[in-house]
Formats: C-alpha cells, sequence, structure tokens
C-alpha cells in the first residue's frame, strides 16, 4: 500500500516536471516552437509509458497534438492525467 502511493506521488512530480518541460517554449520566443517539434513525440512516448494500456495511448496522443500545436502548451497534459487516474477514476468505483 505505502508502494503504491510513493509511485502514485512519483507520478504527480514526474508529471509536474514534463508539464514544465512542454511549458518552456513560452519561455524563448522563436525558437520555443521548433522545440515543440522535438518535445511532443517525447512527450507522448513518456505518457504511454507512465500510464499503461488504452488510457495511456489516447493520452499519448493527447498530449502529441497539444504539445505540436501552438499555444496549446499551457494546458498540463501530464498533471490533468494524474487527476483522472488517482481520483476521478477513483470516485467513479
Amino acid at each position: 500500500m505505502a508502494e503504491a502511493k510513493n509511485d502514485k506521488y512519483k507520478d504527480l512530480l514526474l508529471g509536474l516536471l514534463f508539464d514544465g518541460i512542454g511549458m518552456l517554449s513560452f519561455a524563448i520566443p522563436g525558437i520555443g516552437e521548433f522545440s515543440d517539434v522535438i518535445w511532443a513525440p517525447v512527450a507522448a512516448w513518456l505518457m504511454t509509458r507512465m500510464y499503461k494500456g488504452k488510457i495511456g495511448q489516447v493520452a499519448g496522443v493527447v498530449t502529441f497534438v497539444e504539445e505540436l500545436v501552438p499555444g496549446l502548451d499551457i494546458i498540463p497534459s501530464f498533471t490533468l492525467m494524474w487527476i483522472y487516474t488517482h481520483v476521478i477514476s477513483k470516485i467513479k468505483k
């Protein structure tokens, strides 16, 4: 039980870090949007590794699109996925 709780918060911290990396393109005008071309597939891959199964695959596609489209970097997709996985889906059960 304690190990699962630690993994849960490890995922939250990693998600916050990855969302922060994704938002860095706002800090570097011009170069930032180019970095999204590199970050989008990496973020999608990370999302599918953090969240297994069909839900992770869907989240990976959403993350890829969100990171690739200019202006959508503000959406914290990793954090939202963590909330869905560890809060909302637990309430549904």
